[in-house]
């Protein structure tokens, strides 16, 4: 009984009377096509945005909506076509009463974890959104943590693609186990149809391309000053690896010789722990970035929840998802992941392997960006004296911006000449 319309003044003549308009379009087309269906919808109608739209956008779009008596929700979807065939992560926000007339469809089409709905509502118009592009973040993130430890090895130890298969094969069958992971194996051992030679990876281009989920996750931490260096590192990764040209020139000009001491075995023995080590470290900053918007914004959010949902279905799925919902579950008030107890430890624990195996890329020449990142987050976290005093300082010196002291209340400027 499916019914296809050319037009949306055709759509909604011949819909019923009470209306659910569904639309998973690109960011930049919504305003548009929601102008257009205003002159033709009937009053309580819904419109369910489910694309990648910037969460204050649609703070907006749902303000212009309810102006005009209708509802509307923000949903972010993750999944991609395995999730439309197998049931997506659905974050939604927006209109309540909507969201109480349609959430059974959502929740029935929703992955389910531990027979648990991957589906949930975080209440504030922009809050699914919101949370969908903070998951985007720390997917560019994870997914470039991933190619650095493929990097390392292949171009950095010459290890055979076989054998790095083999490592993220086990990983995935361990406390790594996780969406990215598993998909990272499967195309480790897909052969190149075209040549017949080897498998295809080694015939994808490496101008890596970006839809913006990732620059707005940056650009809104910038915002509100939530530090996410990883998810930061990564989105310029992606810009640098447009840059093919100059690159090819810069790698004849810009030589580095090996200064390695440390060997193959040594570094595969490393880099269970420091993979695991970084992966934690970046869902901590992306979370913590939720926390700190939530406050900024007075939205509310439930960590918990968001824990919860992306257990299943979403992209960045993994095992260790349920520890971060535990953490949450004890302390809803938990800054930063870094401070729970059992996951802190885990860390402290793992930062040895961490450490080495970025003065390994630093002394194979290899890039580290995300991974290196994790770490100077983790030592800057845990620092209870930054060198920022300094900067402070200098902002006095040069701009008589003034500055606080550790040994008394008040402002205080320095003629410093």
């Amino acid at each position: 009984n499916i019914k296809l319309f050319t037009s949306i003044k055709g759509l909604c003549s011949n819909s019923s009377k009470q209306k659910l308009i569904l639309m998973s379009l690109p960011h930049n087309v919504i305003d548009k096509c929601i102008d257009e269906l205003i002159l033709y919808l009937n009053k309580d109608d819904i419109i369910a945005d489910l694309g990648n739209s910037f969460f204050l956008d649609t703070r907006k779009r749902f303000q212009k909506v309810h102006e005009n008596h209708f509802h509307f929700l923000g949903i972010g979807v993750s999944g991609g076509p395995n999730g439309a065939k197998e049931g997506p992560s659905i974050m939604a926000g927006g209109s309540k009463t909507a969201w109480k007339k349609i959430k059974n469809i959502f929740i029935d089409i929703s992955a389910k974890k531990d027979n648990v709905p991957a589906c949930g509502f975080f209440g504030n118009p922009g809050n699914g959104h919101l949370v969908k592009m903070v998951h985007n973040g720390i997917e560019y993130a994870i997914m470039q943590l991933i190619a650095e430890v493929y990097d390392l090895l292949k171009r950095g130890y010459g290890v055979e693609d076989a054998k790095i298969q083999q490592l993220f094969e086990k990983w995935n069958n361990s406390e790594l186990a996780s969406f990215l992971v598993e998909i990272t194996a499967g195309i480790l051992k897909k052969e190149d149809e075209v040549t017949g030679k080897g498998i295809l990876l080694n015939y994808i281009s490496d101008a890596a391309k970006a839809k913006g989920t990732g620059k707005w996750t940056s650009q809104n931490a910038m915002d509100i000053q939530a530090p996410i260096p990883s998810i930061n590192a990564a989105v310029e990764m992606r810009d640098i690896s447009k840059y093919k040209e100059e690159r090819v020139e810069a790698s004849k000009q810009l030589k580095w010789d090996d200064v390695s001491e440390t060997s193959e075995e040594e570094i595969f023995a490393a880099l269970t722990d420091a993979f695991y080590f970084g992966m934690i470290t970046i869902y901590a900053q992306g979370l913590a970035q939720l926390t700190i918007a939530s406050k900024e914004y007075d939205y509310g959010l439930n960590l918990e929840e968001v824990a919860k949902i992306w257990r299943g279905g979403c992209i960045i799925r993994a095992a260790c998802l349920e520890d971060f919902r535990q953490a949450y579950s004890k302390s809803p008030e938990l800054p930063n992941l870094l401070l729970d107890e059992t996951i802190g430890k885990t860390l402290v624990e793992k930062q040895a392997a961490a450490r080495n195996v970025v003065k390994a890329f630093i002394d194979k020449g290899i890039p580290s960006s995300v991974f290196s990142s994790t770490v100077s987050y983790f030592d800057s976290y845990r620092s209870e004296i930054l060198p920022t005093n300094l900067i402070q300082a200098q902002r006095d010196f040069f701009g008589a911006h003034k500055y606080e002291r550790n040994d008394q209340e008040g402002i205080f400027h320095t003629e410093w000449n």
